[in-house]
Order: structure tokens, then sequence, then C-alpha cells
């Protein structure tokens, strides 16, 4: 069975076109010291350190794929799986809200959630692209939580190890909801690639357009490279593998065939250069908070 593209591959990059306490994670982590290295400026994003940068990724894919899931509200195929989508992207929300003041204490901006949530523009967001995708159809949104949570379980496993008290008390509760997450999806892909004729023609051709957006997932950049030196996250090149095993038996399972790699791949999410849908997402999401600045709730 084919795996799709490695963080190696090269392509066409597209210019136009998701254990602390989340509610007390913010006043726990206020006491805690950066860790040796944090204090070195990549540019990653402006005021940002590469170890902030390279929390905030892992933060913005959670709550940016929270916003996209929440969209399922009443839109999905039937009021369990209204729920069920929900309960993915409050998962997530949290995954979001445990790092966001922690990040703020590290970079020396003292931002809390709200302002990372709802005060930054598009270019200060370093979420992946794939996160970002408009909600296609049913199939698509289950050939994409297939692979994020895939992605998202192999993610957690390793940061429950890391040097980081704060970053491995968030992936250990992460990672008891993403398995669930990944559980969910793939029940979905085997239920629809082995279902009808129909169904199974749509299953396979959302895994065809979902493949662009994966190999972003797996790019290693300085940020990343830091962490994991510092012994607190880990290369996104390391996950490559692990997680396509996991994603080729739902596949084979659901009687589908695993594409092989794309001809182009988005790319550019973690230096903030984002797909078209990103900005209609924001703009949604933000137009609340940024109508009443300064309003608490």
């Amino acid at each position: 069975m084919s795996a799709p593209m490695s963080s190696s591959d090269t392509g066409t990059t597209p210019v136009t076109e998701p254990v602390t306490d989340p509610a007390t994670s913010a006043s726990e982590s206020a006491e805690r010291e950066p860790l040796p290295g944090a204090a070195e400026n990549t540019g990653a994003a402006p005021g940002a350190k590469p170890y902030a940068a390279y929390l905030l990724g892992l933060a913005d894919d959670a709550m940016v794929y929270a916003q996209r899931l929440g969209e399922w509200m009443t839109n999905a195929p039937q009021i369990e799986e209204d729920m069920a989508l929900g309960n993915v992207a409050l998962d997530l929300l949290g995954q979001a809200r445990g790092l966001y003041p922690y990040i703020g204490s590290i970079d020396g901006t003292g931002r809390g959630e709200d302002d990372y949530a709802m005060q930054r523009d598009e270019r200060e967001w370093r979420n992946v692209h794939l996160v970002e995708q408009e909600r296609g159809d049913f199939a698509d949104e289950m050939a994409r939580l297939l692979w994020f949570s895939a992605y998202q379980v192999e993610l957690h496993t390793a940061l429950t190890g890391s040097s980081d008290d704060v970053v491995a008390g968030v992936a250990g509760k992460a990672l008891k909801e993403v398995r669930y997450h990944l559980d969910h999806a793939s029940l979905w892909v085997v239920r629809l690639g082995d279902g009808t004729d129909e169904s199974h023609r749509r299953m396979q051709a959302a895994l065809e357009r979902v493949l662009p957006h994966l190999a972003e997932l797996f790019d290693d950049d300085e940020a990343s490279v830091l962490a994991a030196d510092l012994g607190a996250g880990v290369l996104p090149s390391t996950l490559h593998d692990p997680v396509v095993a996991r994603v080729a038996r739902v596949v084979e399972q659901g009687t589908l065939t695993l594409p092989d790699g794309s001809r182009w791949r988005s790319r550019g999410g973690r230096a903030g250069i984002h797909s078209r849908p990103m900005g209609s997402l924001l703009a949604e999401m933000q137009h609340i908070a940024r109508s009443h600045p300064g309003a608490t709730w």
C-alpha cells in the first residue's frame, strides 16, 4: 500500500488557495520559567521565541480545527454525529486553551487565550493548511479527521515524555481524547469505504482530496528542531511513518486505497502563509471580539 509524500518531497506551493486542566493551566504556567534556549529569537513569528513558536503551531492547529468542526453542528448526517463532532471540537479547544497562556509567559508578551484566539491577524497564525480548509462533504471531513487524529495520537504520545511539565500535562490529557477521535474517524472511514458503491466512491475521492495538505504535518523547521533538542518537543518528521501505518490499516479495512504522493503540496502555515479559506474563518471567528474591543465575558 502506497504511503503519502514524506516531508522530504517537493512540489508546487499553492498561494491561493486540533495532565493540566485548561481552566487552571494559566495560573500554574505563569509561575514557571522558560526552558533554556527559549530566549533565542528565530523570527518565526514577530516577537516570538522559537520554543514558543513551536508550541504556538500545536495550539493553533487545535484552535483552527475546532472552529472548522464546529461548523458541522446542524450539518452532520444525524444528530448524534452533530454531538460527536461538537465534542471533538471542544476537546481540541481545550488543548489550545491549555497552551496559549503558557506560550504568553514564554514569548514575553503575557498574552492570554483570548488574545491569541481573537486578536491575531492571519499572518500571525502558525497552523498547518490541513485544518483551515473549508468544510466539504462528510467523507472529506472523516478523511481529514482520520489523518489529523492519527497525527495527534503519535504527537501526544511522544509529548507525554516532554521535559516540560506543562507540555507533558497537556499531552497526557489530550492523548486520552485524541484516541477517541481516531477511533471515531476510523469507524466512519471503514463504514463508508466498505458500504455502498456510492459511499465507497466518495470516501476514496475524499482520501485523494486531502492528500496535498498532509506532508506539511511532518515538516521540520527551526522551532521544532530546537524544541526536540531541548527534550521538550518532537521532530514532526519522526511521526510520519507511524502515522501512515495507522491510517493505512484503517484504509485497508475499509477496502480503500491509500493514494500515492500528490503532484503538489501545500506548505507555509508554520511561517504564517495561509490558504484562501483562513481569512474567512478568522473573520467569522473573531467578529464579535473585534467588534467590541476590551470586552470580557
